[in-house]
């Protein structure tokens, strides 16, 4: 997930773009700010009770939420409940206001700037870049983590090719890959660096994402050779990937003496 804050007007807008899934979350309590020109606690109040009429109605709009951590206006970050551009819409549906037409213009641009970037994949690698450029990263460092993007973009369009398209089920099969190459799953691997929600490959050594990269290239090679079928056959492709990777990891700290798995945090 790639937080950051959208601006509707002069209102800020919280919005998460999940890269599995290719779609935005949306702060719903940000959305009711706008729509109802009221302040961040309002809002909280406000939605909480449309939320309750909503479920007592049946309404869907409320099944479709989910929560994620996002920062709030005390600097602090709480599950906040989102929900997909689709999702708004229908939450909008519920709430009178003269602003909802133009938040759903404001919506339908927010999700074309990501639709020409993934036509455009330059422009997509050149937001990433500024991303990482204003956190501090290395020209070096920047270098290999856009290539990493670009190779698991590769194999989440192969994983789709061969019956698997949830963000569950490429959660599954990256736990086996990790598992496979590093003898750890990814939450252990970034309770090692001591992270939370933070994104673990930003947190690599140059050498931790080399691995990343060979194995799950590796990954996708195999599965266009074998032609795997749904999750399980997909999950033994994603063993075979990771062990690519594992050989070379042995054989370099079989050299080094030291393991390449790293607690230290990159910037």
């Amino acid at each position: 997930m790639e937080s950051k804050i959208k601006l509707f007007e002069d209102k800020k807008v919280r919005v998460s773009w999940n890269d599995e899934e290719q779609d935005w979350y949306f702060s719903v309590v940000d959305v009711v700010s706008v729509l109802n020109e009221c302040e961040y606690q309002t809002a909280r109040k406000y939605w909480s009770v449309l939320k309750t009429r909503l479920k007592q109605e049946g309404n869907e709009s409320t099944t479709i939420c989910s929560q994620l951590k996002m920062e709030s206006p005390d600097g602090k970050k709480y599950l906040t409940d989102v929900a997909n551009a689709e999702g708004i819409l229908r939450i909008i549906q519920s709430i009178p206001s003269k602003k909802a037409e133009p938040f759903k213009m404001w919506l339908a641009k927010v999700g074309s700037e990501r639709l020409n970037e993934i036509s455009d994949p330059e422009l997509a690698m050149q937001r990433a870049m500024d991303y990482y450029k204003k956190k501090g990263y290395s020209d070096e460092w920047i270098y290999q983590r856009l290539l990493s993007i670009k190779i698991r973009h590769e194999l989440t369009d192969e994983w789709k090719e061969r019956g698997v398209s949830s963000s569950k089920e490429y959660a599954i099969l990256t736990d086996e890959i990790f598992k496979s190459w590093s003898d750890l799953s990814v939450k252990e691997y970034k309770n090692i660096k001591g992270l939370k929600k933070e994104n673990l490959r930003d947190n690599m050594t140059d050498l931790e994402l080399v691995l990343t990269m060979l194995s799950e290239a590796s990954t996708k090679e195999i599965s266009k050779s074998v032609k795997p079928n749904g999750l399980d056959q997909n999950i033994s492709v994603a063993k075979m990937g990771g062990s690519v990777a594992k050989n070379a990891r042995k054989e370099i700290e079989s050299k080094t003496g030291k393991s390449v798995i790293s607690s230290k945090l990159i910037k």
